[in-house]
């Protein structure tokens, strides 16, 4: 897509590359066709749904951004906290073995600490997404297994973690595209 054309959905291709103020950057949709290499793929589209994800919150004020929207208690950047703590729980504690890092526990468990803000959460989940790309870079294959195990599955390849986590990411930044229209009428991407 040329610069300054705009997508499907709207969005020039410099929106789609950055998400704004959490440094991710991804591919445009268009870079991710059928003939991609698989890591590249399941990066390129993990990355996508990352920066879907940083643009819900992004201009939400603390207030906004952390409204239970959810009987079961979720607001917005609980959403992102949990998703921060999953990308290094997989990544870095699943596939490379790591301990578990206990200052993350209640982000796993959707919970926020009274010291979160939007910036300290979305600059969290930037860290863990940049750890974990590096970590599927310095992967010889998609084929090769976790040193840790997964409680449910044992120990899989850093293939299945790249599925898992854009099916993780990607439903939890579709609870994040309702809890935003119904926070200000934002829609999109």
């Amino acid at each position: 897509m040329p610069a300054g054309d705009q997508c499907a959905f709207g969005h020039t291709q410099e929106q789609i590359l950055r998400a704004p103020g959490s440094g991710i950057t991804f591919r445009a949709m268009t870079d991710l066709g059928g003939q991609a290499p698989e890591r590249e793929l399941l990066s390129g589209f993990l990355d996508w749904h990352r920066a879907v994800v940083v643009r819900k919150v992004d201009g939400l004020p603390l207030a906004d951004a952390t409204k239970v929207m959810t009987p079961t208690g979720l607001s917005p950047l609980s959403v992102v906290a949990h998703l921060a703590a999953v990308e290094l729980g997989w990544f870095d504690e699943t596939f490379l073995g790591r301990p578990e890092d206990q200052a993350l526990a209640d982000h796993g468990n959707f919970q926020l600490s009274p010291e979160d803000t939007v910036e300290s959460v979305v600059s969290e989940y930037h860290r863990a997404c940049e750890r974990s790309r590096a970590i599927v870079a310095e992967a010889t294959s998609l084929d090769v297994l976790s040193s840790g195990q997964s409680r449910s599955f044992g120990h899989v390849s850093l293939r299945w973690i790249l599925a898992h986590m854009l099916e993780e990411t990607a439903r939890h930044a579709g609870h994040l595209d309702i809890m935003r229209e119904a926070i200000d009428g934002t829609t999109g991407d």
